[in-house]
């Protein structure tokens, strides 16, 4: 079904099942002979899902080599290589925050967090507070899987559940978020998901939001003309057809919003934030992977770091 204004879902459906997809290629990522990445709750949340297909490849009893030979091409980027995407993202989120309490910032938000479980595996300072906001369901259940692993937090982690389409902003400030301390913002895998001005009222929030010192991660996926919609759509039909094919319905092209829509890298240097952009290849040479075609699924987008 087509996202829709006020379109609802969990973690086996819709755009939910995207953080599992993503959380299961952590899991397979955290086992590689030279792991860019360690998430040890990575698999255990997958497996708290219950999504059969992720579950199995999460837990490596799929391994990503069978289900690229066994998609002989049909999908734009195979499972290895995805896996090695998101090996790169998650470490340049890691790194971001590392570089962010380095210079002495201790406040940090985490936008739609998903499974991410930063607030459990990474090293923070003993001041540190770390805020992360999501639907009620996935907070809920996130903390409730967790806590049943007996895992506790690494740091003063308060998490706010809500939807970024409602009042986020007075829900964080009741949570405790001070607006006069610098924070480190992350917005993982999220603007695709957001339509072209949801994605710009995002950031304006967050500029408004940030004192001087402040931090911002995001992802800038590209603008899409009428033109290559259509391309890119047969595109994302081919991975549901592949996913399909293991068992797992999920249509990609009706969970992003496609169009024109500003480059984050121009967009934040115009509200006065000082901006780097890391295309996605140059990522994965920077942690040793192999970098993508020009081609292929994600290679298109620029991870972006900035600071007010």
């Amino acid at each position: 079904m087509p996202r829709t204004e006020n379109d609802t879902w969990d973690l086996a459906s819709s755009v939910g099942a995207t953080a599992t997809m993503v959380a299961a290629a952590r899991a397979v990522a955290s086992r590689a002979d030279q792991p860019v990445i360690d998430d040890p709750y990575a698999e255990p949340l997958v497996r708290a899902v219950g999504v059969d297909f992720f579950t199995r490849l999460a837990s490596g009893e799929l391994t990503t080599e069978d289900l690229d030979t066994q998609d002989s091409g049909q999908s734009p980027v195979g499972m290895s290589r995805f896996a090695d995407g998101m090996a790169a993202r998650t470490r340049f989120f890691d790194d971001f925050f590392a570089d962010a309490v380095d210079a002495g910032v201790r406040q940090a938000v985490i936008l739609a967090s998903g499974l991410d479980a930063r607030g459990y595996r990474l090293t923070w300072p003993s001041d540190m507070t770390l805020f992360e906001i999501d639907q009620p369901e996935v907070i809920e259940f996130k903390a409730t899987t967790l806590a049943g692993l007996g895992a506790h937090p690494s740091t003063d982690l308060k998490t706010v559940a809500v939807d970024l389409r409602n009042d986020w902003p007075a829900a964080l400030a009741e949570a405790g978020f001070d607006s006069a301390a610098p924070t480190a913002w992350i917005a993982e895998g999220l603007l695709g998901y957001l339509p072209p001005d949801a994605q710009d009222r995002l950031l304006d929030t967050i500029g408004e939001l940030s004192a001087p010192g402040s931090r911002l991660a995001v992802e800038s996926v590209p603008s899409h003309h009428d033109a290559d919609q259509e391309e890119l759509r047969e595109k994302m039909q081919q991975s549901t057809d592949a996913w399909r094919s293991h068992g797992f319905d999920l249509d990609f092209s009706e969970l992003v919003f496609l169009g024109d829509r500003n480059d984050v890298t121009e967009y934040l240097r115009g509200q006065g934030w000082t901006v780097e952009g890391t295309p996605t290849n140059d990522l994965l040479e920077r942690y040793g992977l192999v970098p993508l075609d020009s081609d292929e699924g994600f290679a298109e987008v620029v991870y972006v770091s900035a600071a007010k």
